[in-house]
């Protein structure tokens, strides 16, 4: 199995106007964040979680070339805007795409995307087939995805465990019944927003603490915001198993 995180940023605290801040200004690639996504390979299938904004550039940058699944962890635009794009997909594999969600996130895709559910179809919109997922484990070409739940503030958000790998984005707390399936993990992908306080993301301190604590043996941050600072600048600072997610890392498990 092969993950590629395609996005590890956020639109939290992202200027919208020219800015000099250290974060816009570095040549460093590493600080070049999209929304958070990552892809997933295995046996020549493509899975991928969340499809923000950037889902399109995303695609493009990475050379994607088939997606045979699309799986989310909530239902808020910086994790779901971009999947009307994913019918350049059905034109060239000439089929529908699954799309696995809860029942709660499937009402709000129903709702940002209201045509592509009319009775009478649109030529060229996307084409899909939804899946219904809950706190049970289900298994794609091969891969058991084991959801997870997390607080993101008081919203339920999913994260997944694939065998030695778990990524978990927008969380600020997680119970201990949940955290017992992350146990035992070799590799954990966890949101760190900034370092200042946050309502419903784990901070730097809080994101570092919680991978001790779970013993990983590699930790990876993600959906990080502008506030935090550079990529070599936050990396000086973590433990030596736990580094700063860029867009293009690739891990092999």
């Amino acid at each position: 199995m092969k993950v590629t995180f395609l996005g590890t940023g956020t639109s939290q605290g992202v200027p919208l106007i020219a800015c000099q801040c250290p974060v816009c200004k570095s040549a460093d690639s590493h600080d070049k964040r999209l929304r958070s996504s990552v892809m997933i390979e295995n046996n020549g299938r493509v899975i991928i979680i969340d499809s923000g904004p950037d889902f399109r550039q995303q695609m493009l940058r990475a050379d994607v070339r088939r997606l045979d699944a699309l799986i989310f962890t909530h239902e808020h635009k910086d994790h779901i805007a971009g999947m009307d794009d994913i019918r350049a997909f059905n034109f060239i594999m000439k089929q529908k795409i699954d799309i696995y969600a809860t029942e709660r996130v499937q009402a709000a895709i129903r709702r940002e995307f209201p045509y592509i559910f009319d009775s009478v179809k649109y030529p060229g919109i996307p084409e899909i087939n939804l899946k219904t997922i809950c706190h049970r484990p289900f298994v794609l070409f091969g891969l058991e995805f084991i959801p997870i739940e997390v607080k993101h503030y008081l919203l339920p958000v999913f994260g997944y465990r694939i065998g030695d790998f778990t990524y978990i984005t927008d969380a600020k707390s997680i119970e201990e019944p949940e955290l017992d399936k992350i146990r035992g993990c070799h590799t954990i992908v966890l949101n760190a927003l900034r370092r200042e306080h946050h309502v419903s993301h784990f901070t730097l301190t809080e994101a570092v603490q919680l991978l001790g604590a779970l013993k990983c043996k590699q930790g990876y941050l993600t959906h990080i915001s502008h506030q935090m600072g550079c990529h070599a600048e936050v990396e000086r600072e973590l433990p030596e198993n736990i580094h700063c997610a860029y867009d293009g890392l690739t891990l092999e498990f």
